[in-house]
C-alpha cells in the first residue's frame, strides 16, 4: 500500500483529490494539510511514502516543504501539482530533490499512475513544463538574481550593496546587466519580468 499525504489550500480540490486517489487499490490517503506548515508536520507524524503538494500554498509553500524534507533527510517523496509553467519553480523543485512535477490539471488516473512511478523511483514530469524550462532558461546570474530578488522587496542600490557587502558602484552595474538581459527598460520592469517567469522565488 502507498502511504500518501496531501497538502492543497483548495478544500473542494483538495476533497476530490482524496477521494479520487482512495479509490485505488493500493493508494491510502493517511493526511490532508491545508497549508504547508500542516503538510510538512502531517509528513513527521505519519511518515508517508509520498507527499502530493500544491506549489502555491500559505505558510509554506509545496517547495518550502519539498526543501524541508531534502534538508532532513526524510524518506518522503514529493510530487508537485502547479498551474504555472514557471520556469524558476521548476529548476527550484529539481533543486530539493522533488520526484514529480506535474499540472494540476491532470487526470487522476494520470496522477495515480504517477504515484506508482515515483514509489518505483522514478521521475514523472509533465511535457508541457519541462517544455517551458528548455525554453526559457534563467539568463540571469546567481549574483544577478541576489540583487533582483532584494530589490523585489523594497531595498535600494546602497541597502542591497550593504546587505550583499558589495559597492553601490557593483550593484549598479549588476541591476543594469540584469535589467538588459531581461529586456526591460526599467528595474521595476525587470522585476515583474522575473517574478512572472518565478527566477526570484
Amino acid at each position: 500500500m502507498i502511504r500518501i499525504i496531501l497538502g492543497e489550500d483548495q478544500r473542494l480540490l483538495r476533497g476530490a483529490l482524496a477521494t479520487l486517489l482512495s479509490l485505488e487499490d493500493d493508494i491510502e490517503v493517511v493526511g490532508e494539510a491545508e497549508n504547508g506548515e500542516e503538510a510538512l508536520s502531517l509528513i513527521q507524524q505519519f511518515q508517508p511514502d509520498i507527499a502530493v503538494l500544491d506549489i502555491e500554498m500559505p505558510l509554506k509553500t509545496g517547495l518550502d516543504v519539498a526543501e524541508a524534507i531534502q534538508h532532513s533527510g526524510g524518506a518522503c517523496r514529493v510530487i508537485i501539482l502547479t498551474t504555472f509553467a514557471r520556469p524558476g519553480y521548476f529548476q527550484r523543485a529539481m533543486q530539493a530533490g522533488v520526484y514529480g512535477y506535474m499540472l494540476k490539471d491532470t487526470d487522476s488516473d494520470e496522477l495515480s499512475d504517477a504515484i506508482r512511478r515515483v514509489h518505483d523511483g522514478k521521475r514523472v514530469i509533465n511535457a508541457e513544463l519541462s517544455l517551458a524550462v528548455w525554453e526559457n532558461p534563467c539568463p540571469l546570474s546567481p549574483r544577478e538574481r541576489d540583487v533582483m530578488k532584494l530589490a523585489s522587496q523594497g531595498l535600494t542600490l546602497q541597502e542591497i550593496g550593504a546587505q550583499l557587502f558589495l559597492s553601490y558602484g557593483t550593484v549598479r552595474n549588476y541591476m543594469s546587466e540584469a535589467i538588459s538581459k531581461l529586456g526591460a527598460n526599467t528595474r521595476i520592469e525587470a522585476i515583474e519580468i522575473a517574478r512572472k517567469k518565478g527566477w526570484l522565488d
